[in-house]
């Protein structure tokens, strides 16, 4: 019997999302975190992030899933918005919030962001190439798919990167770990779903390439690494921001 999406979100995310909320928090007590008018400025970072992947991801999602990249089992979906199902709607928070509690466990190293104007410059124009590689693949149908996660990619990285993308390259090792961890996670999650029919990817609009030993589109691997990239840098950078401020 094939699970919903509703139910892959009960037995898979929710877990994980309990266990790193005790984490986090253990975490939290080694260190001082920092207030925002008398607000956590982590949980304020975590909500702002769960609402920007929301309402900027919740268009491109719609327009490939109406393109018929990909689909839903049947009976897989409860209820549906738009093109997409509630649980689809459901992942953008989670995802975000899972990616910044296993972020909070491994902590986040902050310091002082140093970037010049030639570097900042650097940062924008290295988003902006991916999404001119995204226009390349995304004009024909194999690459479609890509092509539009680059596309829709491009930019968010360019303003992480021309933010302080020096920062986050003189902590790389917080980063990798945070980004790395969950999105093996969920390349595994994703694995699963699409073998036992929850969603399906179309062959039409994807390169026919698999990620080694798991056999995943490369396309979904690309996708929750991008995400969880935007995840961890974005509130790395706030971090900094937060602390700066004070």
């Amino acid at each position: 019997m094939t699970l919903t999406y509703l139910q892959f979100h009960a037995l898979f995310l929710l877990p994980a999302l309990a266990v790193l909320g005790v984490t986090a928090r253990r975490a939290r007590t080694r260190v001082e975190v920092p207030s925002l008018y008398g607000f956590d400025a982590r949980a304020v970072g975590i909500g702002i992030l769960a609402v920007a992947a929301f309402v900027y991801t919740t268009p491109w999602d719609n327009y490939l899933i109406a393109q018929g990249v990909w689909g839903y089992g049947e009976g897989a979906v409860f209820a549906t918005f738009g093109h997409a199902p509630l649980g689809e709607y459901l992942f953008f928070v989670v995802q975000t919030v899972l990616t910044a509690l296993w972020l909070y466990t491994v902590g986040v190293d902050v310091s002082d962001l140093r970037i010049t104007a030639p570097q900042r410059a650097l940062g924008v124009g290295a988003g902006g190439v991916v999404s001119v590689v995204g226009w390349w693949f995304a004009a024909t149908d194999a690459g479609f798919y890509l092509g539009t996660l680059l596309i829709w990619a491009g930019p968010v990285l360019a303003l992480q990167w021309g933010f302080g993308w020096t920062y986050l390259v003189r902590h790389w090792r917080t980063v990798t770990v945070a980004v790395g961890v969950p999105t093996l996670y969920l390349w595994i999650l994703d694995t699963y779903a699409i073998r036992t029919g929850i969603w399906h990817i179309s062959d039409r609009y994807t390169l026919g390439v698999d990620l080694p030993g798991l056999g995943l589109p490369i396309e979904e691997a690309v996708f929750f690494l991008v995400t969880n990239v935007f995840v961890v840098q974005g509130l790395v950078l706030w971090e900094w921001v937060i602390r700066r401020w004070r």
